[in-house]
């Protein structure tokens, strides 16, 4: 066994690969690809009376190699969109609009872009203090109403003394460091009370860019005693906040405690118009950012009554411009009247005064209520 030869395998006896010479014919013909022969062609049957013809069809085996040298079908080049017919996309794109939006969702698309037709058109109408209602709506009202619904949770108490139709004026509470309180009001009064609350602001809230036009579309318009009689005597329910930035730009230590009433110019536009004064309370507001702070210099600078500081803002930057979820309680109070009088006493100093001081009394012994009666901020 020790002298035995060593053979590699593979070389039948003689050297090959693996010993650093050049490998034998042999070798190099295993190496060598077989071709594959061809498939047989399948039998073609042959009716009885092609049997005995010297005519019937043959099939040569050279012209059935193309087909065997064909590539599979999966290796194929496909795009991603060929093959699939448009009407199973239709009902695939059907389907999901289904599961998002719900059953009534071709209706609801074709409101839709009936909507932004008319918007673009021009085909929609504003009063003459340029009121837009279906903007208001369909736009403004549905991005606020989640807000009330699901993030302040608003309950709304006393609706009964809201007037269905004419003119009556709501005077509330102002508070919040913004003006987020007379947004919430607007939903509130259209979805319960089925009303268009016209708001009466600040010159400076018209001075605003964009916001001065949205105000103004949303049914806002400036706080003076004409346009206010003008909209009253119209059947126009009108909403003011007496304390004004006063009252929004409170501190925290102070809240739910009503600042100044200004001169009672309300009071007087109600009593020319012989329309009913709403009183209304609102609790929850002076939560949503409590105003520990202010900086006047910077304030005056950039023409704005105030420049609040609040526990997250400037602090957290962007993130602090989210209002806390407080929970909200509303009250409309009962109406009081202004019919009984005649147009002169809106002249009459003393009486305006005392309209007034009944006015805010009313608003600040019902905020004390609701405040026992909430059982904690958030809840």
């Amino acid at each position: 066994m020790g002298d035995a030869e060593i053979i590699p395998i593979g070389t039948r006896g003689r050297p090959g690969r693996g010993t650093g010479q050049a490998p034998s014919a042999a070798a190099r013909a295993l190496a060598k690809p077989k071709a594959r022969p061809a498939p047989a062609p399948d039998p073609v049957e042959e009716s009885p009376a092609e049997a005995g013809s010297e005519t019937a069809p043959v099939i040569e085996p050279a012209e059935a190699a193309p087909a065997a040298a064909a590539a599979p079908a999966y290796t194929q080049d496909r795009g991603p969109l060929k093959h699939i017919p448009l009407a199973e996309w239709q009902a695939a794109l059907d389907i999901a609009a289904r599961e998002i939006f719900g059953e009534e969702w071709e209706p609801q698309l074709a409101r839709f872009l009936a909507f932004l037709r008319r918007r673009v058109t021009g085909d929609y109408v504003v009063d003459e203090y340029g009121f837009d209602a279906e903007l208001t709506q369909r736009f403004l009202v549905s991005l606020l109403r989640p807000v009330a619904q699901k993030w302040f949770r608003i309950e709304v108490r006393g609706l009964e003394n809201v007037p269905a139709e004419g003119g009556a004026l709501v005077v509330s509470n102002h508070s919040g460091t913004l003006p987020m309180d007379g947004l919430m009001t607007m939903v509130m009064l259209n979805d319960l009370a089925g009303r268009s609350l016209r708001p009466l602001g600040a010159d400076l809230v018209f001075r605003l860019p964009i916001v001065g036009s949205l105000a103004r579309k949303g049914g806002a318009t400036l706080a003076c005693s004409e346009d206010a009689e003008r909209m009253l005597r119209g059947g126009e329910l009108v909403g003011v906040w007496p304390e004004g930035f006063k009252g929004i730009g409170k501190p925290y230590s102070e809240r739910y405690k009503l600042q100044r009433f200004g001169r009672g110019g309300f009071v007087s536009s109600a009593l020319r118009t012989g329309v009913p004064i709403v009183p209304l309370s609102v609790v929850g507001a002076e939560e949503i950012y409590p105003l520990v702070g202010n900086i006047p210099a910077l304030a005056k600078a950039m023409g704005v009554p105030y420049l609040p500081i609040t526990p997250f803002f400037p602090l957290l930057g962007p993130l602090g411009a989210i209002p806390l979820p407080s929970k909200w309680l509303m009250e409309f109070g009962e109406p009081i009247r202004t019919d009984e009088y005649d147009a002169s006493a809106a002249e009459d100093p003393m009486l305006v005064f005392n309209v007034t001081d009944q006015v805010r009394e009313t608003i600040q012994q019902t905020l004390y209520s609701l405040l026992m009666q909430r059982q904690s901020v958030f809840r």
